[in-house]
């Protein structure tokens, strides 16, 4: 299942180079993310200001070129999670620019691959897998480089400190022979 997901994938990035034809490719993907500058409230991410553009499902809709329904349909099955205006669920939703090019990523991969929501589903599931991977190897590497920067410094500092210590030695045979 993995491999033949992979192939599809691997095959509608090599078709889809343009630009005109997807917002970005799908190598580009990027997963909303919902902890900042947003905050959940009781379930439901509600704006802040200076949190960039939001936009009314219907412009969503048409930014997106998909039927406001469609919207509706894909945050009932959690593919996208939209923005509330308030707290309750009757509040207007509100989307982000990546919403907007997520909602465009399925949509390629539907009309372009022939992926069904279930595997477009299972698509971004593992996209965010490796997001979260990607994310820990570089604060793994960021801790390693760290790590090796201090003991370069830890050893530096030793050697300072041996050369001294030689050089006193020498310096005090020089002496003792004179």
């Amino acid at each position: 299942m993995a491999a033949a997901i992979s192939m599809l994938v691997s095959r509608y990035v090599s078709q889809h180079t343009s630009p005109v034809k997807s917002v970005r490719s799908l190598r580009n993907w990027r997963v909303p993310d919902m902890s900042s500058p947003t905050r959940r409230k009781e379930g439901y991410i509600v704006p802040e200001k200076g949190d960039g553009a939001w936009y009314i499902i219907s412009v969503a809709a048409e930014k997106a070129e998909v039927h406001e329904q469609t919207l509706r349909h894909y945050e009932r099955l959690g593919l996208i999670s939209p923005a509330r205006k308030g707290n309750s669920p009757h509040s207007p939703r509100l989307y982000s620019d990546s919403d907007i090019e997520r909602v465009i990523q399925i949509r390629n991969l539907m009309q372009d691959l022939g992926v069904n929501l279930a595997g477009v589903e299972t698509i971004l599931h593992m996209r965010n897998l490796i997001e979260q991977m990607q994310i820990e190897n570089r604060e793994r590497l960021e801790q390693v480089q760290q790590q090796m920067e201090q003991e370069m410094q830890r050893l530096q500092d030793q050697h300072i400190s041996e050369t001294r210590r030689l050089k006193g030695i020498i310096e005090r045979l020089q002496r003792d022979k004179m």
